[in-house]
């Protein structure tokens, strides 16, 4: 079926000429990297972790969510879902991949990715989550490509693959909460130190990756003449509000906590984020342009008429995206560590060397699912599908 991606007019070839570029470039830059190490970066000895983390924890969520269309399709028989099914685990595949490669060049040397599984710890939840990540790939992989191998040609998907969908739905909520416990175990860092992270990590994914997936739809009948239906649109818009409610109403329990509270430890992170601290105030513009797209979503979201129409849902996802992007990626990460553990506010900000490689791995994450949806709907006009 890879030769139907072979097949296509200048507008797709143009795309993945442009992504190309973008990859080679981000490619140097991660050469320059190799060679020099992380020291190009604007990480340090107390913000270890920045912009490559960040975009690995806001794209696990994207990957989770793919189980938001495969529960409704493969287990309540949501026949509405068909033409989306596969979006979304094609979606889950180029966000691991993504995923992937962000904790590939955070590492620094690569052979210490060897080094996970060569010397495998338990105890390590750095390791539980390299495997559950591998894991949640090969289920997507195996399950697209024998359910769709099924669907050209037109028999029933085996027997055996059944399991295996459903063993994909608790493995697909197992990759974010394991991410989640990756933050909330380091006890030294009290802005991570709670145990509503990780459902907080789910509703955020449950809102953004169907939100991300309702963009591609939108997109894919624009310009691929590909239209999965207004009603999967609308179920679709259904779940990210409930899911971004859901988010916000975790947000506000984790500000009321700290501030009513009043414990420095706690209050000083939240300072930082909204206000600023010792003249560092980097993420206060972009937090309070994070709120300010939230509440906007919410707004277009609740209401039925305004979430009906595909022009305004398709904004309010964009809202959505670029809101949950910010909060639960840098947001998220760089204000654990600021301030240090011994209240040192370090002031850190991505390098351009940082910011050419995210660029470039993200094209990646498009390159491979421009080429996947291009197959999907190749196939899907040769067989008729409707």
């Amino acid at each position: 079926m890879i030769e139907k991606a072979l097949i296509g007019g200048k507008r797709y070839w143009g795309w993945l000429a442009v992504l190309s570029v973008v990859i080679i470039l981000g490619l140097l830059a991660y050469l320059k990297q190799f060679n020099t190490g992380l020291a190009i970066t604007g990480l340090s000895r107390d913000v270890p972790w920045g912009f490559y983390i960040a975009q690995f924890t806001f794209l696990v969520g994207v990957a989770a969510s793919a189980v938001m269309v495969v529960l409704p399709y493969y287990l309540h028989n949501f026949k509405d879902f068909g033409k989306m099914t596969i979006l979304g685990e094609f979606l889950a595949i180029s966000s691991v991949i993504m995923c992937m490669l962000f904790i590939f060049v955070d590492m620094g040397n690569p052979i210490r990715i060897v080094n996970v599984f060569l010397h495998p710890t338990p105890h390590s939840l750095m390791f539980w989550d390299s495997v559950v990540l591998m894991g949640y790939l090969l289920l997507n992989v195996v399950i697209s490509q024998v359910t769709f191998n099924s669907e050209r040609k037109g028999i029933a998907p085996p027997k055996w693959i059944k399991p295996v969908i459903v063993l994909s739905i608790p493995w697909a909520v197992s990759i974010h909460t394991v991410t989640a416990f990756l933050y909330s175990g380091l006890a030294a860092r009290p802005f991570w130190l709670t145990a509503i992270l990780a459902p907080r990590f789910l509703a955020s994914a449950f809102a953004a990756g169907p939100a991300f997936l309702v963009i591609l739809c939108l997109v894919m009948k624009k310009f691929a003449n590909y239209d999965v239906g207004r009603e999967p649109l609308k179920k679709l818009g259904v779940i990210i509000a409930y899911a971004m409610s859901i988010n916000i109403f975790f947000v506000l329990l984790e500000l009321f906590t700290a501030l009513y509270s009043d414990i420095p430890e706690h209050m000083h992170h939240f300072e930082y984020l909204f206000f600023g601290l010792d003249g560092n105030d980097f993420l206060v513009p972009f937090m309070w342009t994070s709120e300010i797209l939230a509440v906007v979503s919410l707004v277009l979201l609740l209401v039925p008429k305004l979430r009906q129409n595909s022009t305004l849902l398709g904004l309010a996802c964009v809202t959505v995206i670029v809101s949950l992007w910010i909060d639960k990626g840098m947001g998220l990460v760089i204000t654990g560590f600021i301030p240090s553990t011994l209240g040192q506010v370090v002031k850190y900000v991505p390098t351009l060397p940082e910011l050419m490689i995210t660029i470039s791995i993200y094209a990646i994450g498009f390159l491979v699912l421009t080429v996947l949806y291009k197959v999907a709907i190749a196939v899907r006009e040769e067989i008729g599908y409707k």
